[in-house]
């Protein structure tokens, strides 16, 4: 499958906090995905498809109001949080590079204002599935579940509760070259970040992402017609899913916990690029919260775990380092798009246009929801 499907068109709504935005989340979607489709060149009559996760809006709704042509695919991925925006892509890719569809949107519309926010708990008065082990203890939220796989990683491997800052500064740093950034124009500092308060330790306030209302898109479609489209073509080289015997058993009963899910999909993913971590130059790491992100950088092979502290370290992930992460400000500072921010600005990336742009870049990695299962993560090229 390697580069038959390409990525033309990215698009935006404007990103809100949460509860600011005056469209519904169906209209966000619509946005971003009408966006995603002119910055392609093509109208929505070449629309054949529809990919996502954990969405709400429907492609039969949103094929009557946006005017597409005939549906040929449409397909969602299991899981149950942002560990599926690569997983999504891989959907469409899978469908143009197979010749069931020819013009695939990926897309995520989120609106923590108007449904659910993920940082509150649940009003049900049973807990069933896996929460059945935790929710009657008081641990309700996502926020808690990663707190007690990062602090145990931390003490596994002596990592510091400044390499968890680390994240934090590094988005916040980046989102203020994005004015598409909520916190734009609001850097943050590390006398603030250890200053912030307790959230569930060891995650202060800064260490978690916000809640946002927003859309995101990108148009998929094959090699060929891409050579017609108004954008260069952003080839997929890579994407895996998976998900270890076991992995995400419930109350941590996984085998080698704590994991943040990415040993597998990492030797899935460089098998099939044919590329090495040390061969990626940039990467957008999926970070509701800090502690994951650092679990993630390890397990995909950027360095041993007793090594994140260095890694890390003296801006290692900011613009100029050995590794930039979340370029545009991501889930902490550009905005909660349940991740799917993290994949337009990888494309941007490859297409030279990122407001952080890393020169030279050739590759460009999205890693998805690192804590929870299955993992997922894609890798995108230059075209050539």
């Amino acid at each position: 499958m390697e580069g038959r499907a390409v990525v033309v068109g990215v698009g935006e709504s404007p990103y809100y906090k949460r509860g600011g935005a005056s469209e519904s989340e169906f209209q966000l979607a619509c946005i971003a995905i009408r966006n995603a489709v002119a910055d392609a060149g093509l109208t929505m009559a070449d629309v054949d498809g529809f990919a996502s996760y954990m969405d709400r809006n429907e492609p039969v709704r949103l094929s009557n109001a946006l005017g597409t042509g005939d549906l040929h695919f449409t397909g969602q991925t299991f899981g149950g949080g942002g560990n599926g925006t690569a997983a999504a892509v891989a959907l469409a890719d899978m469908a143009v590079s197979a010749g069931y569809a020819e013009c695939v949107v990926v897309f995520r519309s989120l609106a923590q204002g108007q449904f659910h926010r993920y940082g509150q708990a649940g009003k049900s008065r049973r807990a069933g599935g896996s929460a059945a082990y935790t929710a009657p203890y008081g641990m309700l939220s996502a926020a808690q579940i990663c707190a007690m796989q990062t602090m145990r990683w931390m003490h596994d491997h002596g990592v510091t509760q400044d390499s968890l800052a680390e994240v934090a500064l590094a988005c916040f740093a980046h989102a203020q070259h994005n004015p598409r950034a909520v916190r734009y124009g609001s850097p943050l500092t590390r006398e603030e970040y250890h200053a912030s308060r307790w959230i569930a330790e060891p995650f202060h306030l800064y260490d978690c992402c916000p809640e946002n209302d927003g859309a995101a898109a990108i148009v998929v479609t094959t090699a060929e017609r891409a050579r017609d489209c108004a954008q260069p073509g952003v080839p997929i080289v890579a994407a895996a899913q998976g998900l270890a015997h076991r992995g995400g058993g419930a109350a941590f009963t996984e085998d080698g916990f704590p994991t943040a899910h990415y040993d597998l999909v990492a030797r899935q993913l460089w098998n099939r690029a044919g590329v090495k971590p040390a061969d990626v130059p940039v990467a957008q790491f999926y970070e509701n919260f800090t502690g994951p992100v650092l679990m993630a950088i390890a397990e995909m092979g950027f360095c041993e775990p007793g090594e994140i502290n260095d890694f890390v370290a003296n801006g290692g992930i900011q613009l100029g380092g050995r590794l930039p992460i979340n370029t545009s400000g991501g889930n902490l500072a550009e905005a909660y798009i349940h991740g799917f921010g993290c994949v337009v600005e990888a494309v941007r990336q490859m297409r030279g246009t990122s407001t952080c742009q890393v020169e030279g870049a050739d590759l460009s990695l999205v890693v998805a929801g690192p804590g929870f299962a299955p993992g997922s993560a894609v890798l995108f090229g230059r075209d050539s």
